[in-house]
């Protein structure tokens, strides 16, 4: 059968008087959408890979979910986040299940952590670890939720706070977990995921359980997702960070916090606890606290060069903690008759002698090793230069599609920055455009009179800036920057000298300040990279998004560092080659925040004037829909009082 031939099902159901149009009573032909579902139909027929730029409201979902529904083959959809997950698994599928004869065999999975083990809430009524009233009124909450859920998602709980320290003791990661020989095997919550896993012919994963699964198939425990023929990537240009953290290997402070408590909390439970034993943990408590104690205490990521040295500078503790680890195991291995529960600990204490020894003593140049203090915690890790080798060999030669899809793929009007960086040599590519009309619904106001960034007047003169375009804005905005410290700066300034409600990222979780701004007329929400991507605001509520500079990523973060470096050594233009791009897609998503429907209209400003002064800010220009262009600041005041 011809391509043709076989794109004919998306065609006549994406079609201006196709399928959808009959099911849907607000239907609005997209010539995109069509021409991308039978894009990803032809590459699911024809076993090739695919990558798709598909502008905000394409309608892209539908545009790969449909053809995925079609194809007959086991699909895994992978999401950039775990509500996305949700969206599709509760809204999208329902809506398509309605309009299909035969049942939609589909399953979401998510990483252990967000299942409760019914084990451990048992335990808990027999003997009660918790303390506190809050401890205490959480259980009690989770407990009769228990006795109800089906899928056991601590979604489902929406009275659940996020930073609830009791559903930590009470989730299903496997640190603990006995498997087969537990007695609600058959009940539990990851047990039932995997079967309907394993009946679906769509499995909605999010990247970093998919990831995760793709590094556990190359150890010995095998995977976590059944086997499947094809695998779409919603939201992709995420994929070189998340396949980053899972080929690398990680050590913390926590991860031995964890480990030691763990074993005392099973050694009490089980009742095989001894003097021994107890001194070992203390000892390991000790030894860990003076370890990673010698790493300093400035928060941030920075390069761990000469390991090798400081190993040897800091034998004492360093071979104290991995003799303490080994004698842990040993504790454990030498149990009599041991409850099942000991088998993962030993296991755990082993895997991460290993790890801190790789870490500390491993001359694998294709790592580039760094550490990261974060609040209390300390992190030593490894972390691959180039992951595109990596996910050429393990992922695209061995699926028969990929789909990479993503409303910021494209640079400059091409895919290779994403091909080269992910190993995806071999691809059909497509780029749709956009449904808005981009040019009458939003206006880039570049800030030409203002500084370089890098000059020490920068600050001030931009937060100036930022007070003129809010006042003219009457708040309704994101004031987007690319460091903390930059937002702190500004935030101090201009939430003084505006009259409007100001909100900075820090301040609250994340969620509860995005409802604040939704909720509040006129508002200001000062934020860093985290809101960059991922945030849906449609309406007036946000009329405007600031962003205070070009967002290169920093050249001295260890990460960044070394891909520079790598790059240079294989004689090519770091600048051009990596950071350009990647600033591009950055960009991409800070402004993709403002228009997220027809009705939309708002001002994009950026105080970074270089991508009209510096001859690369042309491939930034070429990146972006066609907005309406503008450097002054009446266009703006015009725009707004339309």
């Amino acid at each position: 059968m011809t391509t043709e031939a076989r794109a004919g099902a998306s065609r006549q159901f994406f079609a201006r008087h196709g399928t959808l149009s009959q099911w849907h009573s607000s239907f609005e032909f997209r010539r995109g959408q069509q021409e991308m579902a039978e894009a990803v139909e032809s590459a699911l027929a024809d076993r090739k890979h695919l990558i798709v730029e598909a502008g905000t409201g394409t309608g892209k979902t539908l545009a790969y979910l449909v053809p995925a529904i079609l194809s007959g083959k086991r699909i895994i959809v992978s999401t950039g986040t775990k509500n996305l997950q949700e969206q599709l698994f509760f809204k999208d599928i329902p809506f398509l299940q309605q309009h299909f004869d035969r049942p939609i065999r589909v399953s979401y999975m998510k990483g252990r952590a967000n299942y409760a083990c019914r084990q451990k809430i048992y335990d808990a009524e027999k003997e009660p670890m918790l303390s506190g009233l809050e401890g205490v009124a959480d259980f009690q909450v989770i407990q009769e939720w228990e006795k109800t859920t089906e899928m056991g998602d601590r979604a489902e709980i929406k009275t659940l706070p996020e930073s609830s320290a009791t559903w930590a003791k009470l989730d299903a990661r496997g640190d603990l977990c006995t498997g087969q020989k537990c007695p609600q095997f058959e009940r539990c919550f990851i047990t039932t995921m995997h079967q309907r896993a394993a009946e679906s012919d769509i499995i909605i994963v999010n990247h970093h359980l998919f990831f995760a699964d793709l590094a556990l198939k190359e150890g010995e425990y095998g995977g976590i997702l059944p086997d499947y023929s094809a695998v779409v990537f919603d939201e992709a240009h995420e994929l070189e960070e998340v396949a980053g953290q899972y080929f690398g290997v990680s050590v913390s402070s926590y991860r031995v916090q964890d480990l030691r408590r763990d074993i005392s909390a099973v050694a009490r439970a089980k009742k095989f606890g001894s003097a021994e034993l107890d001194r070992v943990l203390d000892r390991l408590e000790s030894i860990a606290l003076e370890f990673f104690g010698l790493f300093g205490q400035v928060e941030g990521r920075t390069a761990f060069t000469g390991r090798q040295t400081f190993a040897e500078e800091n034998e004492d503790s360093y071979h104290g903690l991995l003799g303490i680890l080994e004698l842990a195991a040993t504790q454990l291995k030498l149990l009599k008759n041991p409850p099942e529960e000991v088998f993962p600990l030993y296991r755990r204490a082993a895997e991460l002698a290993r790890d801190l020894q790789f870490l500390l003593e491993g001359d694998d140049h294709s790592f580039v090793y760094w550490i990261e203090r974060r609040g209390r915690g300390c992190f030593i890790q490894a972390t691959p230069i180039d992951v595109s080798a990596l996910l050429s060999q393990r992922l695209f030669d061995n699926v028969n599609t990929a789909v990479l899809t993503s409303a910021t793929m494209a640079v400059g009007g091409g895919f290779e920055f994403a091909q080269k960086r992910l190993g995806l040599a071999q691809a059909r590519t497509l780029i749709v455009q956009g449904h808005f009309d981009y040019r009458k619904q939003a206006l880039l106001y570049v800030a030409q009179h203002l500084p370089d960034p890098r000059d020490a007047a920068f600050t001030k003169l931009a937060s100036e800036e930022v007070v003129r375009i809010l006042n003219l804005s009457k708040g309704r905005a994101f004031v987007l920057f690319t460091s903390y410290q930059q937002m702190r700066l500004v935030y101090d300034r201009v939430s003084f000298e505006i009259e409007y409600p100001a909100l900075m990222q820090g301040t609250g979780p994340r969620t509860a300040l995005l409802e604040e701004f939704q909720n509040t007329a006129n508002c200001v929400l000062f934020a860093t990279s985290s809101f960059w991507q991922g945030v849906d605001v449609p309406g007036e509520r946000l009329s405007c998004v600031i962003i205070d500079k070009l967002p290169f990523a920093v050249p001295s973060d260890p990460v960044v560092e070394a891909r520079i470096r790598s790059l240079r050594e294989q004689g090519g233009t770091p600048f051009y080659d990596y950071q350009i791009p990647q600033a591009a897609i950055a960009l991409k998503q800070g402004f993709g925040r403002l228009i997220r429907s027809r009705t939309d209209r708002g001002v994009l400003a950026l105080l970074d004037n270089r991508i009209t002064k510096q001859r690369y800010g042309q491939v930034f220009f070429d990146s972006l829909p066609d907005y309406g262009f503008t450097t002054s600041i009446t266009d703006v005041e015009k725009f707004f009082n339309v």
